[in-house]
């Protein structure tokens, strides 16, 4: 029998989780500016949290002096 593909990887744990913690919520509202000290750490707001995608690589233009090097 095999292994499932989401026990395979070594680093199961550092890939993108849709659940936050409670210290890492605090940890976002408070980069965002909404956190203050005065308030409860329970029932903390919804925090967005998505996964970066890496953008794509813009096509030289045949005019630039890296394309005319070729």
């Amino acid at each position: 029998m095999s292994i499932d593909r989401s026990l395979r990887g070594k680093s199961s744990l550092a890939r993108h989780r849709n659940v936050l913690s409670r210290a890492e919520r605090i940890a976002k509202l408070k980069a965002d500016g909404r956190w203050d000290e005065s308030q409860s750490a329970l029932g903390l707001p919804k925090v967005a949290h998505r996964k970066g995608r890496a953008g794509k690589k813009k096509k030289e233009e045949a005019g630039t002096p890296a394309a005319e090097e070729s």
